[in-house]
């Protein structure tokens, strides 16, 4: 082995550590919260999650059956999946049909709608509060899922038309073209061609999307009342409460932790190239 190559391989193999190292500092307050969830209130007292460690006898699922019996846990936990997944699907529909729209189609006004969409993206959230709140009142949305749906797709198409408009845009024009020649529709081209090579784009604006909502308390705690908050609410509303029920938090906290990591690492090979495919147009 030649000096450049021992140098490459030195290298390569510096980077995979420092990525290894990386990889355990970011997984370990996850395992953290794993063991907590695992232990009895008296466990934890005496001494923190580590301790597991060397004693596994500690770990055992008694705190995920209290959790179960928990009826607020479990209702905020199937309040948030109503309000994250319906949110999802529904911006990136929406912002599919606009941005391919903004991206191929000529109609009138184009560049100023979409102008205005983009000037939407400054808008913070917190100026809308009130005034939505008050709208969703006299239409008698507010405190119910259907309001905090309504508002995350609200403040979630900007910027996800945004993205999907100039993702859609770089794709090669001859490639519609040939496919209007050979007798192809709007619909179809953006059902058979533009959606399945978009899908990256796509599968990354979904796992951002769900994300947020799924991790999002502001909204939540102003828009949603007491049989429609979701887990982050209903955590934050427990710890007030009661402060030192571990036995039911640490499993509530990891549960809601989870859902949002398996979703992100069962899309993570679209994510990726979502990233990618953006990085080289």
């Amino acid at each position: 082995m030649n000096a450049t190559a021992l140098r490459r391989a030195l290298g390569n193999s510096l980077v995979q550590a420092f990525l290894v190292v990386v990889g355990l500092i970011w997984l370990t307050p996850l395992a953290g919260l794993l063991l907590s969830s695992l232990r009895s209130t008296e466990d934890t007292a005496r001494g923190g999650w580590w301790t597991a460690l060397a004693s596994p006898g500690q770990l055992s699922f008694d705190n995920y059956s209290a959790l179960l019996g928990n009826d607020g846990i479990t209702r905020a936990f199937w309040n948030t999946v109503l309000i994250s997944v319906p949110t999802t699907v529904l911006v990136v529909v929406i912002a599919a049909l606009a941005g391919y729209a903004f991206a191929w189609l000529d109609f009138p006004g184009r560049d100023p709608l979409f102008l205005l969409v983009v000037a939407l993206l400054v808008v913070p959230v917190q100026i809308g509060l009130l005034p939505v709140a008050k709208l969703f009142g006299q239409l008698g949305l507010f405190g119910t899922i259907p309001g905090v749906v309504l508002f995350h797709v609200s403040y979630g198409l900007p910027f996800a038309i945004f993205l999907l408009r100039n993702y859609f845009a770089e794709m090669p024009k001859e490639m519609l073209e040939a496919a209007r020649m050979d007798g192809g529709g709007e619909w179809r081209i953006f059902t058979r061609l533009v959606l399945p090579v978009g899908r990256p784009a796509l599968a990354s604006l979904a796992i951002f999307q769900f994300l947020w909502v799924w991790n999002d308390m502001l909204v939540a705690l102003l828009f949603a009342d007491s049989s429609a908050q979701p887990l982050t609410v209903e955590l934050q509303s427990q710890i007030r409460q009661f402060g030192s029920n571990i036995d039911v938090l640490a499993p509530g906290a990891f549960l809601s932790l989870i859902v949002p990591v398996a979703v992100f690492f069962a899309f993570q090979r679209h994510f990726v190239q979502g990233v990618m495919a953006g990085s080289v147009k």
